[in-house]
């Protein structure tokens, strides 16, 4: 097939795929306040603390690790569990604050337990309602756009909470040593595409996906990513890892939490991680796996110091507050 044609073929998903970024990123702002007034507390105690980042980095490490060990001496099915179980529990934690707006903590369901009870929210009880058949859905029938609506609902809450998690310096630090990482991952180390190879065999909301023909099945898909990069193979999706949209989204959600009157910084950081992105597809279309985001981290990056020096005059929030 002729490189132009391809080229043609490939517009629309990509227009789609970043409709993704906006999507997320602009859900993920919208649930912010939600998740303060039901009173969900930010993953670290003191979102100024440097060590921060430095926990995230080991967490993200060892879960790595421990994927790609499980993916080679063990059977692929426990990760499944791992990762299922995890978005279960995400799904959860984020659909209560939600819920919370229509159904307040004050209908609840008493259980005698003894001499006492416990006491359970209705809001609680559908947000772990919805976890499961999350998870059930996932299991029993992992479509892509069942994988997509998991990853842009997990996608958003996580965004939320580390956003709420880290000041604006914090992230912008945390984002530079993400995209060295990413860097060194997939072009030196290439584990990263092992991990995505393992993740995509096993049809899990890790990876969001954007058919090019109408009639793509990913559960149709019997050729492992890893061949059909050996084989040079056109692929009939384009595949996006959720982290790629949430990292940079995290910039977004800190800057609209952390600086008065940011939003419009928070809109120029998201318009940067287009642009990123924009780059960043032109390699993908010639088909060669490609480190995302060491290009999206720039973006965004750059996007706030832009919107930031064009709306405020001066650069707001890399300080540390004390």
């Amino acid at each position: 097939m002729p490189e132009e044609k391809i080229y043609k073929n490939d517009i629309m998903p990509v227009i789609l795929m970043g409709g993704l970024f906006v999507l997320i990123h602009s859900l993920a702002i919208l649930v912010t306040q939600p998740f303060i007034d039901a009173g969900v507390q930010p993953a670290f105690e003191d979102i100024n603390d440097p060590l921060n980042i430095v926990y995230i980095f080991v967490i993200l490490l060892v879960f790595t690790l421990i994927i790609l060990l499980i993916a080679k001496y063990y059977k692929k099915q426990l990760i499944q569990f791992v990762i299922l179980g995890a978005i279960g529990y995400t799904g959860a934690y984020v659909l209560y604050p939600l819920i919370n707006l229509v159904i307040p903590d004050s209908l609840f369901i008493s259980i005698p337990l003894g001499d006492s009870y416990f006491i359970v929210t209705i809001s609680v009880i559908l947000a772990i309602i919805f976890a499961l058949f999350l998870i059930e859905i996932l299991y029993k029938y992992p479509e892509w756009y069942v994988i997509d609506l998991s990853g842009i609902i997990i996608g958003a809450g996580a965004i939320a909470i580390f956003g709420m998690s880290l000041n604006v310096l914090l992230v912008v630090i945390f984002l530079i040593c993400l995209a060295v990482y990413d860097a060194i991952s997939v072009y030196k180390t290439k584990h990263m595409i092992d991990l995505a190879d393992t993740v995509m065999d096993l049809k899990l909301p890790v990876l969001l996906v954007i058919p090019k023909t109408k009639n793509y099945s990913l559960l149709k898909e019997t050729k492992r990513l890893k061949e059909q990069i050996k084989e040079g193979e056109e692929r009939d999706a384009f595949f996006m890892g959720l982290g790629d949209i949430v990292m940079p989204g995290i910039l977004v959600v800190s800057i609209y939490n952390n600086i008065a009157n940011g939003l419009p910084v928070a809109i120029g950081t998201m318009v940067g991680t287009l642009i990123g992105f924009a780059v960043l597809m032109h390699f993908v279309m010639k088909g060669k796996p490609q480190a995302g985001l060491p290009l999206l981290c720039s973006g965004a990056i750059l996007g706030y110091l832009i919107s930031s020096l064009i709306f405020f005059g001066e650069i707001k929030g890399l300080v540390f507050s004390f």
